[in-house]
């Protein structure tokens, strides 16, 4: 069990992108290690805080992790008789409420941290990603990023996209129009990123299109200029808010629909054995 409490954990997970499951005892009946409304957080190698220790737990981060190996997110309630499934002499009874959060698999890298950056950041940190912010400058290092983002310092930027994760999503808005272009060569050179994009004016567009057909480059995987039209505005956060957009919109498109494993009302209910009010009204 690791030294983190269960709500520090949701913290350290979230900001690692990392799958995650909260157990929560939401009944108990009889001898329990615990009461009701304790928590724990389990993710693939670690477990953080308790619901009493022994089989119980055991179990319960069994199931964790079998939630986890799916990777998407669903809900389960289980009850588990402490003598008879979890062979625990307390011989009690509870019922856990086991909440699986998906591992983040939406890596973007930004590439310049400068003010459309900085606005693009603030966007991306309420969105189910993780964010990569590489630059040449050190003074962009200032610590103040959200805590999905993360910022690279490399004197050559060209030479990170070796470090970065396949199928991730590249923008890039540096201060040096001749970085702009390299950085889209060597991109636009491997075929494993979900997108590639570059901010600029339609003038940029065609002079780096026709650039990279003189140097027998293929553009096809390239968006320039990015942002969706509709979204007008020349402030940083105007450009950021159509980048975002955009974005949002390509990635949404391409995610399967699945199923989420959900308990009824009407399970629930009878796992925790709720009594019934006929004689209640709702207003």
């Amino acid at each position: 069990m690791n030294k983190l409490n269960w709500s520090q954990a949701i913290v350290a997970c979230q900001q690692a992108g990392r799958g995650y499951v909260i157990a929560t005892l939401i009944d108990t009946q009889g001898s329990t290690p615990r009461d009701g409304g304790s928590k724990m957080v389990i993710d693939g190698d670690h477990s953080y805080d308790t619901l009493g220790g022994g089989q119980l737990e055991f179990l319960v981060i069994q199931q964790a992790r079998e939630l986890l190996s799916s990777n998407r997110h669903c809900q389960l309630v289980k009850p588990i008789p402490l003598a008879a499934e979890a062979a625990q002499c307390c011989g009690g009874n509870v019922v856990v409420m086991l909440e699986c959060f998906a591992a983040v698999d939406w890596q973007i890298n930004l590439f310049g941290a400068g003010h459309v950056c900085q606005a693009l950041s603030k966007i991306l940190a309420e969105l189910p990603c993780q964010v990569r912010i590489i630059d040449n400058r050190q003074e962009f290092d200032h610590g103040l990023y959200p805590p999905n983002c993360e910022f690279i310092h490399s004197d050559d930027p060209v030479s990170a996209i070796a470090t970065l994760p396949s199928h991730s999503w590249n923008i890039i808005f540096t201060h040096d129009h001749q970085l702009d272009y390299q950085l889209c060569c060597e991109l636009l050179g491997q075929q494993h990123w979900a997108f590639i994009g570059l901010i600029g004016s339609k003038t940029k567009a065609q002079r780096f299109r026709q650039r990279l057909g003189a140097d027998g480059m293929d553009d096809t995987a390239l968006t320039c200029p990015i942002g969706l039209s509709a979204v007008r505005g020349k402030r940083p956060m105007e450009v950021a808010v159509s980048i975002a957009a955009q974005l949002q919109s390509l990635y949404y498109q391409a995610q399967p629909r699945h199923h989420r494993d959900t308990t009824s009302w009407r399970d629930i209910r009878k796992l925790i054995q709720v009594p019934t009010n006929k004689e209640s009204t709702c207003a």
